[in-house]
């Protein structure tokens, strides 16, 4: 039986009630640790790094959806895409186009996140919204039939400052409500603003995340 004073069940309510999909972020988790959140019901696992998906995936339960919210580099998408199910951190050309290539290569779609830059921190990546926009204007988007857009994500700058964060998150879901009108609405999949973590996922769902990224609250 599970233990009902786990943090996971938790957070996983809270989840529920704001209609939001709990993502369980993996990295650096053993396998053990993984199948005990896995029994307790969760099913879709996020993973940083490449290679660190690689090793789990094949290994852990079929059923479960492995997602990658780290950066992703283009000589690593080969690898990846037989045990992906979504890639978060699509936020870049380049990548798109890989992508799809090697997703046409093997015959599968693969549902993906427009990966959008709201944080102060320079070492955060993600589209400039406005190069994004100039991208959608100029690229036939309907062209990559393999890569899936089925929403964005992004992260807020790691602060104390919880006014600083609600406005980063408020603005990312400006971004997606733009997006959506303008350039998706003909795409009912187009439904995902990930955002929120650990520190800060409570105020992500008040601002209208539909899906918050967990990790250190979940594996104590």
């Amino acid at each position: 039986m599970p233990n009902t004073d786990h943090p996971y069940l938790e957070v996983a309510a809270i989840c529920r009630q704001y209609g939001a999909t709990l993502v369980a972020v993996s990295k650096t988790r053993t396998l053990r640790e993984i199948e005990n959140i896995y029994q307790m019901g969760q099913r879709i696992f996020a993973e940083n790094r490449v290679q660190e998906l690689l090793a789990k995936a094949p290994v852990m339960p079929r059923d479960i959806e492995w997602h990658l919210i780290g950066h992703l580099q283009t000589n690593k998408v080969r690898s990846l895409l037989p045990y992906v199910n979504c890639i978060q951190s699509l936020d870049r050309f380049s990548l798109w186009e890989t992508i799809e290539e090697e997703a046409s290569r093997i015959s599968k779609p693969v549902r993906c996140l427009l990966q959008i830059k709201v944080a102060q921190e320079e070492t955060k990546f993600g589209w400039d919204y406005n190069e994004l926009i100039d991208v959608l204007e100029s690229i036939p988007t309907q062209e990559f039939t393999f890569v899936r857009l089925e929403g964005i994500m992004g992260m807020a700058s790691l602060t104390e400052d919880t006014a600083q964060v609600r406005q980063e998150m408020r603005q990312l879901r400006t971004y997606f409500d733009q997006l959506k009108a303008k350039y998706f609405a003909q795409q009912p999949e187009f439904t995902t603003v990930s955002m929120g973590m650990s520190g800060d996922y409570l105020i992500a769902l008040e601002e209208g995340s539909t899906m918050v990224r967990i990790g250190s609250l979940l594996f104590p």
